[in-house]
């Protein structure tokens, strides 16, 4: 029973007190272990196993303490009986398959999984030439910097005071941060009732769609664009947009003027990465207020800017409050942290933070805390310098891999961000150009998905250089080339 059930690993990503520690718990609370027999000595644990035998010590005391097991004296540890009170004792029921079962497809309203959505590979990390746009290549995350901030909150005052429930606030430190190092990079100033923190940009942009779309609203979006964003705004309304992008951003006129509600990407356009030039800009609030629309600006790059002076956002010059800013930390610190932030008139954030109350409450307040110290601590502007520099090598390596290997290709000048927008040859089918790609370790994203339109062109696609190393971008982009070559 011991050697079944005591096995380490040193492939895990945790010390083997910790997966003693979890090894024992899994085989305690699945009733795997008898409660009149004791566990393996220290001693004889630590022979069998082949570790030292304080390991095993420090991990029966811990279990000891949480109340796991029992010390005898003379007679060894044992489970302790009452870990185990309180708990339902019913076998896993077999599902008859005679028994009547809901019908799903009438119960489902809509399926969202229908939509045309972005998808990637779990495993990316595995590919040896992983050139996905949204993902941090791991050696550039900051993790000194990051466990600094983790032990800071773990001081009794900070756990003291993000373990409460907060209802529908959030950490005033970070709102404090965002106030005071974020928004003001990009010309920015908001009261602390004009911000709000969401999970993530993604979440910024569900809630305005709950709060300012309706079916009769006519929302207008940039073609090619954000996929999810537009999928978020079908979930309520028909009557999307399609409005055209140039060499310069959104095309301003009737179809945008048309519109209640538009959305845009202004410093970095999703996905052709053009920069929306300060006149459009300005035409651009002009038309808001004459016409009367909003403007949701999504400023999810807004940081990584290394070719010349960076533009303002929209927001910056707006002064009539028709422009609803998010932003997000995925692209500088890590996505998976799903932190973002919403800034509008106090009317717009005060509704939005009661439905956000009914949603999730607020975000939480230990990951608030955290990244909170990790602004004040001037470790996220220290990033951003790093992180420019490496794109900036990166951009130009996969600037002159592409003119090198597909110089017949062509692509929007980028001006900072973390991907090219490449267009192929008008035969290219960049969805079978991903399949084959994969199976030789690229991974790519096809550019149909930005598109609207029913029949998409099927020549473009986007690279990113966020995850990959500079080292591996050219023979990566040379391999890349060959299989388009060959598909020609």
């Amino acid at each position: 029973m011991w050697n079944r059930l005591f096995k380490l690993s040193n492939e895990r990503k945790m010390s083997y007190q910790r997966q003693l520690r979890e090894t024992i718990v899994t085989a305690i609370l699945d009733n795997k272990l008898p409660l009149q027999v004791p566990l393996p000595s220290s001693r004889e644990l630590a022979r069998h196993l082949g570790i030292a035998r304080n390991t095993v010590v420090l991990a029966y005391q811990q279990l000891i303490d949480e109340g796991y097991l029992v010390s005898r004296e003379r007679s060894g540890y044992y489970i302790d009986k009452t870990m185990l009170k309180g708990r339902v004792n019913l076998q896993r029921p077999d599902h008859d398959n005679h028994s009547s079962q809901p019908d799903w497809s009438s119960h489902i309203k809509f399926r969202p999984s229908l939509q045309r959505n972005i998808v990637k590979p779990v495993d990316w990390k595995k590919y040896p030439y992983p050139f996905l746009f949204g993902q941090l290549d791991p050696s550039l995350f900051p993790v000194t910097d990051w466990r600094d901030c983790c032990r800071q909150a773990l001081s009794v005052s900070d756990i003291q005071d993000v373990t409460p429930d907060h209802i529908d606030t959030d950490d005033p430190l970070l709102i404090e941060q965002i106030q005071a190092r974020i928004l003001p990079r990009r010309g920015v100033w908001a009261s602390r009732d004009e911000i709000l923190i969401t999970m993530g940009a993604q979440q910024a942009l569900y809630i305005l769609s709950d709060l300012l779309i309706n079916k009769d609203t006519r929302l207008g979006i940039e073609n090619p664009g954000y996929t999810d964003a537009r999928n978020i705004f079908l979930l309520k309304t028909p009557k999307v947009v399609a409005l055209d992008v140039d060499a310069n951003g959104v095309v301003p006129g009737d179809a945008v003027n048309n519109c209640e509600f538009v959305y845009v990407t202004p410093s970095h356009q999703s996905p052709t990465t053009v920069t929306l030039p300060l006149e459009r800009r300005k035409q651009l609030l002009e038309d808001a207020e004459k016409h009367d629309f909003l403007i949701v600006e999504d400023d999810y790059e807004s940081e990584i800017n290394f070719i010349g002076e960076p533009t303002p956002a929209l927001k910056s010059l707006d002064s009539g409050e028709r422009v609803i800013y998010i932003g997000s930390l995925s692209k500088t610190l890590a996505p998976g942290l799903r932190l973002g932030y919403m800034v509008g008139s106090r009317e717009l954030i005060e509704e939005a933070r009661a439905l956000r109350r009914l949603m999730v409450r607020h975000p939480p307040t230990n990951n608030q805390r955290l990244v909170a110290l990790f602004l004040s601590m001037g470790h996220h502007d220290s990033l951003i310098h790093r992180l420019s520099k490496t794109y900036q090598q990166r951009w130009q390596v996969m600037g002159d891999a592409l003119n090198q290997y597909l110089p017949e290709s062509t692509r929007i000048p980028s001006f900072g961000g973390t991907s090219y927008w490449v267009e192929g040859p008008d035969k290219l089918d960049t969805r079978e150009l991903k399949s084959r790609a994969r199976e030789q370790g690229i991974l790519i994203e096809s550019g149909d998905i930005c598109f609207m339109q029913d029949d998409p062109p099927q020549n473009f696609l986007r690279l990113g250089y966020s995850s990959i190393p500079s080292s591996q971008i050219t023979p990566g982009i040379s391999k890349l080339a060959d299989l388009i070559h060959q598909m020609l």
